[in-house]
């Protein structure tokens, strides 16, 4: 709340300030027209007296917000919630235990009154009855009767919050729909990462990171045999025959490589699957960089 007044008070501070410039200059224009009446002689009956003159020194600034106002209500709207979603209120308490001194950071977005809106960024919504109401109806922004905020699609505070929300997705949460969380979410998501608490991977088709938890009660052992088994499995040696198979199991290949062949063809470009190169045997004589990995060198030619 101190911070909501420091705010209003600077804001009316500028406008106070602005005023009285305008009352200044105002006041030099009337001093120079009168002089220049007195100097004149055609004009003693008053008959030729130049109009009242109208005088900003911000002219530049108040055509600015002309267009603002005139523009369309979707950029109106646009300017707002931007507004909304970086105007942010820094709270700072400062916790003393013993000789150590913690510093504890909640950082919150602010609501706003339309006054200070308008006075932020020039958006009249008191005047403008369309922005009002496209506004109150928007799924980003929060309208409590009195002020607007910004709402994101999850309600999150801090890290704590954020490592809980992951961890109800287990098949992953698109990091897209946390970036708006609040101020510093995607510092704590990196955070989370450097952790180990949680895993940030790329989806291979739409290039976005998704958030998996790195819980460690989900962490399961498997045995040597299947390990084995798993590895003794031959994969078909043509793309195509491997992605028919997954089609097969249910599941969507990441790739399409009959539509990668055609477009080669078309290009003039050789589509022949390379030949794979003969594994070469290991022997004594191979330096060995994977010790840690018995089980690749059960094969290892004694001769």
């Amino acid at each position: 709340m101190v911070l909501v007044f420091a705010f209003q008070m600077a804001l009316q501070e500028r406008l106070d300030k602005f005023k009285k410039q305008q009352e200044k200059c105002q006041a030099t224009l009337s001093s120079i027209a009168a002089s220049q009446k007195s100097a004149s002689h055609g004009s003693t009956n008053g008959k030729n007296a130049p109009p009242a003159v109208k005088f900003s020194n911000d002219t530049e600034r108040l055509q600015h917000i002309n267009s603002i106002r005139k523009a369309p209500v979707g950029a109106q709207m646009k300017r707002v919630i931007d507004l909304l979603l970086e105007i942010v209120t820094r709270m700072v308490e400062e916790l003393r235990w013993s000789f150590a001194c913690h510093c504890m950071l909640w950082v919150t977005r602010q609501a706003l009154t339309p006054e200070q809106i308008n006075q932020a960024c020039y958006v009249d919504i008191k005047a403008n009855k369309d922005v009002f109401e496209n506004l109150r109806k928007n799924p980003k922004v929060n309208y409590d009767g009195q002020r607007f905020s910004y709402k994101s699609k999850y309600g999150l505070k801090d890290k704590t919050e954020l490592l809980q929300l992951i961890r109800k997705y287990p098949e992953g949460l698109a990091v897209i729909d946390l970036k708006d969380a609040y101020p510093t979410v995607m510092e704590d998501l990196q955070a989370l990462k450097a952790a180990g608490q949680i895993w940030l991977l790329s989806n291979f088709d739409s290039q976005e990171d998704i958030a998996y938890p790195n819980d460690p009660k989900l962490h399961i052992k498997v045995d040597d045999d299947l390990k084995q088994l798993f590895r003794s499995i031959e994969l078909p040696r043509d793309m195509i025959d491997i992605e028919k198979d997954l089609q097969k199991n249910g599941m969507k290949p990441a790739t399409n490589t009959a539509k990668r062949r055609s477009a080669a063809q078309i290009q003039g470009i050789s589509s022949k699957p390379k030949p794979k190169k003969k594994k070469s045997e290991i022997n004594k004589r191979t330096k060995l960089t994977n010790a840690h990995l018995p089980e690749l060198f059960q094969n290892l030619n004694n001769s």
